[in-house]
């Protein structure tokens, strides 16, 4: 196995962050300075320029990287290689999601997993698309699911695996709960509630572009960055919002809120973010195809 003050000093230099390191790794950030202090008096050199709260790889460090990439490669393969060879899947499986899908979609899959491969550990990483698509390509997590469909690169593969229906969601004695379906225009037509980040502000954009209607004209009543708080205005009758299926079940079933479906559908596509082939890592590979039908196969 890899040196294990290499591994700590890969994701400090790849993160450039101590502390985010520290949390990718499930250390203490005093851990992960104590190892890469190790590993600087080992060779004897120091590897990072520390200053103002920032750290920079020295030119040391800079070939040090390098050289580990190569090295913890060349043990992923190994690694790799002898998980095909043995009959059961086993060790930490590093995976990344994004909110919605680490909250909402993920859990059952990550438990039927864990059912089916009890000697494997699942660790979530839970961020926003891009920097999952970064901590895979830089080979810090072996899989990345997130919303949409990823940059891609040459070093990372996207595949589609799921469909996640948006719909209007608001309170039963809200005007649109009595509709069997809602248009473009009629969102015109009451106050919304909207997330002041993600990427379903812009999924919607280009949906009532789509539908003739201009964006600017959506009457946004609440931007709110966090879900529960979307939620919380939804429950009292304010306004509607445009989510997710998959993110209200709970409050369906308890009569809090309904879902009224769009017409036409917005759809937004659910992804696999691998690293290439050269790197894709065995267990990588199982969990995806897992996850893929699972995710795909929910309602």
């Amino acid at each position: 196995m890899p040196d294990r003050r290499l591994e700590v000093f890969h994701a400090a230099a790849s993160q450039m962050s101590f502390t985010r390191a520290a949390e990718l790794l499930q250390m203490t950030q005093p851990a992960v300075t104590f190892q890469i202090k190790q590993l600087e008096e080992h060779f004897g050199t120091r590897l990072f320029e520390r200053a103002h709260g920032r750290v920079s790889l020295t030119p040391e460090g800079a070939l040090v990287k390098s050289y580990a990439e190569r090295i913890l490669d060349m043990f992923a393969t190994l690694e790799n290689e002898l998980q095909g060879m043995a009959t059961e899947l086993r060790g930490h499986l590093l995976i990344g999601a994004t909110p919605t899908v680490a909250e909402y979609h993920l859990p059952p899959v990550l438990a039927e997993f864990r059912i089916a491969h009890p000697n494997v550990v699942p660790r979530l990483t839970v961020d926003n698309p891009g920097a999952i698509e970064d901590m895979v390509d830089q080979r810090v997590l072996d899989i990345g699911i997130v919303e949409g469909l990823g940059r891609g690169g040459a070093q990372v593969m996207v595949e589609s695996c799921a469909e996640d229906e948006l719909a209007v969601v608001c309170a039963p004695d809200f005007p649109l709960a009595s509709m069997s379906e809602v248009t473009p225009e009629h969102l015109l037509l009451h106050p919304c509630a909207g997330r002041d980040a993600g990427s379903v502000r812009a999924l919607l954009d280009n949906y009532l572009s789509r539908g003739g209607v201009d964006p600017a004209k959506l009457p946004l009543a609440f931007e709110l960055d966090r879900l529960s708080s979307v939620k919380g205005v939804l429950e009292r009758g304010l306004a509607y919002a445009i989510l997710s299926r998959a993110a209200i079940r709970h409050e369906i079933s308890l009569g809090l809120l309904v879902a009224i479906p769009l017409r036409p559908r917005l759809v937004r596509h659910m992804a696999l973010i691998y690293p290439s082939e050269r790197f894709r890592t065995f267990m990588a590979g199982r969990f995806g195809e897992f996850a893929a039908t699972r995710l795909a196969a929910r309602p």
